[in-house]
């Protein structure tokens, strides 16, 4: 190509969504890439079908619906909200506001892959912290902050491990940051955690000046499809991602969706108490069978097979693809020791448990 391009826009790989189909098999069971097995609210289906009858109108810029339900049930200010396609845009247009080329953003190992993507495309650096037990290590980030250091960028609870910092190590972590450097949490699985030491951000935004939330409405509400997702932010901050984000970003059919879901809160309460009992439930399971289950607060649970007797993650996963079942492989360096599998219905979850059964149990 003699256009000139980015040399850290070359050194990157395309993204690789989870796999969703197996040859010869129709309909499989797909758990890589943790989507709602139970899909969304009734609620949010009929919100989404009334919208189709004015898709010849561009959505409310303005988001006031969205944003209104929201403050509605989080009790959060509503002009400290701003909604975008996905918590994934939000992110980016943080990474763009805030970093400039010879800037370092800072990351946890296992944070949203994407934000490396938009790091590199700004021009920016990023730097990996690694995690210790398979948490976000605080004293490991706070160690690699520099006077470049311009974003601190944190999943919690986290992907691939379903692990999360409680509320008294974020503050930590935010307590031991520059004054000029944006912390960000991004809360994409915070609705699933019921531990009572976690808090998914709102009380460090409220008192702070540099600390955003992200939320997303693809995991819990099962709006994936939708790309839709929302930010908490300080005044400050909000008026920044306002002047830079696209004005219709937010599209009208994804807000009404959204807007249905978050206010169906029996709904989201089925779907909580169901996967934290699968949670358990498949922790027992697989103990029981020598598999090791990383402790997940998410809709997901990281598998560290023991690699002895030929027990390990790629022939497992051949195994349960056989089966008609889709989990999503972990690479960790060509030892083959983690598969993550996404919480899914009943029936979902006893086919993972009985064909996992089978590869651990047969020579």
């Amino acid at each position: 190509m003699k256009l000139p391009i980015k040399q850290s826009i070359l050194d990157m790989r395309p993204y690789q969504q989870g796999k969703s189909d197996l040859d010869g098999i129709e309909n499989p069971i797909k758990l890589s890439s943790n989507e709602l097995s139970y899909g969304p609210s009734p609620l949010a289906i009929d919100a989404f079908i009334a919208a189709s009858s004015e898709l010849n109108r561009y959505p409310d810029g303005g988001q006031t619906e969205l944003r209104r339900a929201i403050s509605d049930v989080f009790g959060l200010p509503v002009d400290n909200l701003i909604c975008g396609n996905g918590s994934e845009e939000l992110l980016q247009l943080l990474i763009r506001a805030f970093s400039c080329e010879g800037d370092e953003v800072l990351l946890s190992e296992n944070g949203f892959v994407m934000c490396q993507v938009y790091i590199s495309t700004q021009g920016a650096t990023a730097v990996v912290a690694p995690e210790k037990d398979y948490k976000v290590d605080v004293d490991a980030l706070l160690a690699r902050v520099t006077a470049r250091t311009r974003i601190v960028i944190i999943a919690n609870p986290n992907n691939p491990t379903g692990t999360y910092l409680s509320r008294t190590e974020v503050e930590r972590l935010h307590a031991g940051l520059p004054d000029d450097v944006l912390l960000v949490l991004d809360g994409a699985y915070a609705e699933f955690v019921v531990r009572e030491d976690y808090e998914s951000g709102e009380n460090i935004v409220a008192k702070s000046d540099n600390v955003v939330m992200t939320r997303a409405f693809s995991k819990i509400y099962g709006l994936s499809a939708l790309r839709i997702g929302w930010a908490y932010c300080p005044t400050d901050i909000i008026d920044i991602l306002r002047r830079v984000r696209s004005p219709f970003s937010a599209n009208a059919a994804a807000m009404a969706a959204a807007a249905a879901a978050v206010r169906d809160l029996e709904f989201t309460a089925m779907v909580i108490e169901k996967n934290e009992s699968w949670l358990q439930r498949l922790r027992v399971e697989f103990t029981a069978i020598g598999i090791e289950v990383i402790e997940s607060v998410s809709n997901f649970y990281l598998l560290r097979f023991p690699g002895g007797a030929g027990k390990n993650s790629k022939d497992a996963a051949n195994h349960l693809q056989a089966n008609g079942i889709i989990p999503r492989p972990v690479s960790d360096d060509g030892d083959n020791k983690y598969l993550r599998i996404t919480v899914g219905s009943d029936e979902e979850n006893q086919a993972v448990v009985t064909a996992l059964q089978d590869y651990m149990n047969n020579d």
